[in-house]
């Protein structure tokens, strides 16, 4: 699941970060609010982590911005805040849930699922299909004709890009970008050890492959 985080403060950036990778969750990071607008507006993401004190445009500044464009991606808000009439403001804004600093990443963890939970209610789901391969972004799992699947975060986080463009072709650059947010290519093989061990994974014991080589293009899915 991919998350914008927009937040000035390098310390409480590398904390949230940190807290919600070890879960699985692919962070990306903004530090003022135009630049969280703009990531907002090129990026597909599952949720949106907003201080509200960022420096130029705030927080509620931003989301509203967003909204009137009619951006619906969840947002959570963090503050230092904590009066009544604050966490007012930052719901009247368009925000989904509000937290106070400093939290547990516990809380933090739980309140980011609950609001997941509540946008696939409303009809977006958390469950990714692709022929016979399933994956739940809520629980972290995937299976293929019900067996499970165990991959580690990084293989997860290729699967579930391409998932989301299955039957389609993923180049080797747009999983640089977008899986391990580099925007240069390395000169590494990378793509292709972490790509090869996914595939002995899905593809055991099974006849036929799920990840096609585009040969001179890059990677699809079958979907």
């Amino acid at each position: 699941m991919d998350i914008l985080l927009v937040e000035d403060d390098p310390e409480t950036a590398l904390y949230v970060t940190e807290g919600l990778q070890k879960l699985g969750q692919a962070v990306h990071w903004a530090t003022t609010g135009k630049d969280g607008i703009c990531q907002a507006r090129a990026g597909h993401y599952a949720l949106m982590i907003v201080d509200r004190m960022l420096p130029g445009m705030d927080g509620l500044s931003m989301v509203r911005m967003l909204r009137a464009e009619s951006c619906d991606t969840p947002v959570l808000m963090l503050t230092t805040m904590s009066g009544l009439d604050d966490r007012v403001d930052g719901l009247n804004a368009g925000a989904d849930d509000y937290l106070t600093k400093p939290f547990a990443m516990s809380e933090l963890a739980a309140r980011v699922n609950a609001i997941v939970r509540r946008t696939s209610r409303n009809g977006t789901s958390t469950r990714l299909k692709a022929g016979s391969l399933e994956m739940d972004l809520l629980e972290r799992t995937v299976s293929r004709e019900g067996r499970q699947v165990e991959l580690q975060p990084q293989e997860f986080k290729l699967l579930e890009y391409l998932m989301q463009n299955a039957g389609r072709t993923i180049t080797r650059m747009m999983l640089l970008e977008n899986v391990w947010n580099l925007d240069f290519d390395p000169g590494t093989n990378i793509v292709e050890s972490h790509m090869s061990r996914l595939r002995s994974k899905i593809d055991r014991g099974h006849s036929t492959e799920m990840i096609h080589t585009v040969r001179g293009h890059g990677y699809v899915v079958s979907p």
